[in-house]
């Protein structure tokens, strides 16, 4: 899956069904994007089939906040029943399209016109809490709860904006870097509209993001009451995470799809049943982590094929004593858009996933806010040679061909979905 947008195979091994053939019901309510969605094709109900394949016994699929200026969905269900739906679509076409037909720059986001409760995440968080509220089933349940912000637009209301002061705000990391930039951050320098952006632009563009965060925050809090009031929360497992960060505006970049550490870097925060004196670990993690600890404490297969069985099950219940507390993975991975990275306690490589062209290589340790791309010095080939030939060829060589063509094929349709050349190239 090299960008959103392209339809995936269901009959794939996934966590969700092998959850579900442990005993569990399995359900999700939320924003998802395992199917392609196109403009004018129905309702989300009309592609329930579709979640049901993925393994949800129960599935309230909901969209971006940005395809609501033109999608019905559930949520615009709900705001039609409240007299709002003209309102809200009005508000997006504003912020997607600009006040000229321009982009409208995250700093120039007007607060949201709804009432908190009828913004799309608590829409979420309530849709969540009601699920939980119904169940009356024997077996255990895995709930996926996927709130769609704060992902940009930066909507936040204006009463949680005035939560923030925006002289408080952190600065982006905005100086100069030392060394070549790569295609794929030139891409995002091209897109983003910031090489003018000045101090106190980049201040509310933080406050509106922080204060969209904290509207979710408080969705999370209903969905941890309605665990609580259940009578379930101490038998449950409760982990928070996302599937990518937010430049906001650190190297002069937004949004996501890139390696920089705003980016790639994102939260991960585990309850187990009966909670835990809170704890931090340095130990390096990933996604496959969070899949195969879910599979272990549900009693469910691993996935077919999997290399990466690191299930953090042990390191939570042992807690902060223990003698591998900060013992993470050696290197971890991540790709998007044909670009492939490798990242080790100290050293970050990222590459061109087709030809294994080297990009960029940052010292994490000295050089943490990734200023200074060492890729081209001569005194640090063996590092790239050895986070290349060591860990990064081996993924790569089992590179799909028939996937990559198929992602390539979309971008003949959408060159924005994807990376720098990628329809030029063949593998």
């Amino acid at each position: 899956m090299w960008s959103n947008n392209v339809d995936g195979d269901p009959d794939q091994p996934n966590h969700v069904r092998n959850i579900r053939a442990a005993g569990y019901r399995t359900a999700q309510v939320g924003k998802v994007h395992l199917h392609v969605r196109k403009p004018g094709d129905g309702h989300s109900r009309d592609h329930a089939h579709k979640m049901h394949a993925w393994g949800f016994d129960d599935t309230h699929e909901l969209r971006d906040i940005m395809a609501y200026a033109v999608a019905d969905c559930y949520y615009t269900d709900f705001l039609c029943d409240k007299g709002n739906l003209e309102a809200f679509r009005q508000y997006m076409q504003l912020v997607v399209r600009g006040e000229n037909q321009g982009t409208m720059l995250p700093w120039e986001t007007p607060p949201s016109t709804l009432p908190d409760e009828q913004s799309l995440d608590m829409y979420t968080a309530i849709k969540a809490v009601e699920w939980i509220e119904d169940y009356d089933e024997d077996k255990p349940f895995y709930l996926q709860v996927m709130f769609p912000g704060p992902h940009n637009p930066f909507d936040s209301s204006a009463a949680d904006r005035e939560l923030y002061n925006p002289e408080e705000m952190p600065l982006s990391i905005v100086a100069p870097t030392e060394g070549p930039i790569s295609r794929q951050v030139k891409r995002s320098l091209k897109n983003g509209g910031l090489e003018n952006m000045t101090p106190s632009q980049d201040r509310l563009m933080r406050l509106y993001y922080y204060a969209k965060v904290t509207h979710i925050d408080r969705g999370i809090g209903l969905v941890l009451e309605a665990l609580r009031k259940k009578g379930v929360l101490d038998d449950t497992w409760v982990i928070y995470t996302s599937d990518h960060g937010e430049m906001l505006g650190d190297h002069r970049c937004r949004n996501k799809a890139l390696f920089y550490e705003s980016a790639l870097t994102v939260p991960l925060c585990i309850r187990p049943p009966g909670g835990v004196s809170g704890w931090r670990s340095d130990a390096l993690t990933d996604h496959l982590d969070v899949i195969e600890t879910m599979l272990d404490v549900s009693g469910a297969k691993t996935l077919d094929g999997a290399e990466y069985r690191s299930p953090l099950t042990r390191k939570i219940l042992d807690g902060a004593e223990a003698v591998d507390a900060n013992k993470g993975k050696d290197v971890a991975f991540s790709e998007v858009r044909l670009f492939s990275m490798v990242r080790s306690d100290r050293y970050k490589l990222t590459v061109d996933s087709l030809t294994r062209e080297p990009l960029e290589l940052y010292d994490m340790t000295s050089d943490p806010e990734e200023l200074s791309n060492l890729v081209e010095k001569p005194e640090f080939s063996g590092i790239r040679t050895e986070l290349l030939e060591e860990h990064l060829c081996g993924l790569l060589e089992r590179l799909d061909h028939q996937k990559v063509k198929k992602y390539q094929e979309t971008l003949k349709v959408d060159p924005n979905r994807g990376g720098w050349k990628a329809i030029e190239q063949t593998v």
